[in-house]
């Protein structure tokens, strides 16, 4: 694995887990059940991760 693919991993992933986990926090004064929360969030993040990875990775290999 290269330099920049590991930094483009880096960048997606946490912007990705960043965006569940404000989705938990937005949640929280809803009445949501846990499973509704950590449901939505896993959606927000696997959708995040759909749409950031072509995005970052080529930004991070022109660098």
């Amino acid at each position: 694995m290269k330099n920049s693919d590991l930094i483009s991993a880096l960048i997606y992933t946490g912007i990705s887990l960043l965006a569940a986990g404000l989705f938990i926090v937005a949640t929280l004064s809803t009445q949501y059940s846990n499973v509704d929360r950590f449901g939505g969030a896993t959606w927000v993040f696997i959708l995040c991760m759909i749409i950031l990875m072509p995005v970052i990775i080529p930004a991070v290999k022109k660098r």
